[in-house]
């Protein structure tokens, strides 16, 4: 239903009545649709408000997020989608009146690898919208340690790329960390070439993060063959070095060209045109089932013949799909590994308990990392 010029719902769209209308009357038409929509944006804010107070008196604004709530309202946003607007676009948009609407009680605070303008930022806004508190932090390691001191509701680190694989020093830090998944986010990553000058001529060193540099190797190798590349924490640190010198330049997002003041010499420039960044929101706690649902596990098995086939085969005679495995040495001991599993479904459904019932006997412990909903476009 369409909204007419008073703010109230009108008729289906009059195709034939649409193409013979004149400019002003279209234009009228949409600031009446513009009216409507604002005043139903501020009744859901006020709803919105009415839950947290439904809520009774709760400690913080990490207590009125419910990930598996917004990953249902956002998949119906898409099922509900018939164009034109893509569902990548309406996405976006109900995240962003979400974000805000939850911003009414407290900003979320989200600590990220930084400085301002990195990927894992991008991910930041992708994901919980830009009605948050962004931390930008020095490491990864800083990352998972802000959220578990309370510092930091929630965190976002890389776990892995479509093309340079697994960000070891995530899965490392799972090993010893109490904190829990509670979501995912899935990012198309460009690399731009970006300068203070704008020319390629001028360059002769490339500042970069080394899984970008990895991601954008063969497009250096041809294009800038004789510039030294030098490896540093993150792009957006990278962009900042780059904004020193007219010699110099980083591979980066447009992002951090623009917080940073550079001009961009080429791009994208990756190898791949699919190159995308898998990254996994960090939180204190498990949340129920949003109806479809990823859970991550971290296995140590037992020194044992056929150890590893005893651990997944439980999860085949369920019914139940893994969709990653990946072993790390276990710091338990010389030789001892962990494995790292992803399977489809939640914790808390029948068949995932029972197939975590049957693995027990084989596996020497095993952690529940999280389970959270799937990534939504």
């Amino acid at each position: 239903m369409n909204a007419g010029t008073d703010g109230a719902t009108s008729s289906p769209l009059d195709e034939a009545a649409l193409a013979s209308a004149d400019l002003a009357t279209l234009r009228e038409r949409i600031d009446g649709i513009d009216r409507h929509i604002q005043q139903l944006i501020s009744e859901r804010a006020q709803y919105a408000a009415h839950v947290g107070r439904a809520k009774g008196p709760l400690a913080a604004a990490v207590d009125y997020y419910r990930p598996e709530r917004e990953s249902q309202v956002l998949r119906r946003v898409v099922d509900r989608n018939d164009g034109p607007l893509g569902d990548d676009v309406l996405v976006r948009l109900f995240r962003e009146i979400m974000s805000a609407c939850l911003a009414q009680q407290e900003p979320l605070k989200i600590g990220f690898l930084g400085p301002e303008g990195t990927h894992s930022q991008q991910a930041v806004f992708r994901h919980f919208g830009h009605s948050v508190h962004g931390l930008p932090l020095a490491s990864i390691e800083e990352v998972f340690q802000e959220v578990a001191s309370r510092s930091a509701d929630f965190g976002i680190v890389p776990v892995e790329n479509s093309t340079q694989g697994t960000i070891q020093s995530t899965l490392d830090m799972f090993l010893t960390s109490p904190l829990k998944i509670c979501g995912e986010v899935e990012l198309r990553i460009h690399q731009h070439l970006l300068s203070r000058s704008g020319r390629i001529e001028d360059i002769e060193r490339v500042y970069s993060h080394p899984q970008s540099f990895a991601q954008c190797k063969a497009w250096l190798r041809e294009h800038l063959p004789r510039a030294e590349a030098v490896p540093v924490s993150s792009n957006a640190e990278a962009a900042r070095r780059a904004r020193n010198a007219d010699d110099a330049a980083a591979i980066a997002g447009e992002s951090a060209g623009t917080v940073y003041g550079l001009k961009r010499v080429a791009g994208p420039i990756e190898d791949r045109p699919d190159n995308t960044t898998r990254f996994l929101v960090l939180g204190r706690e498990l949340f129920p089932s949003s109806g479809h649902d990823r859970t991550s596990l971290l296995v140590f098995v037992n020194d044992q013949p056929g150890a590893l086939h005893h651990v997944l085969a439980p999860f085949a005679r369920h019914g139940l799909s893994m969709s990653r495995i990946e072993s790390r040495p276990g710091h338990t001991g010389r030789w001892q590994y962990a494995f790292f599993i992803d399977i489809a479904g939640h914790v808390d459904e029948p068949a995932m308990r029972a197939a975590l019932d049957e693995l027990a006997p084989y596996a020497r412990e095993v952690k529940v990392l999280g389970s959270y909903p799937v990534a939504i476009a």
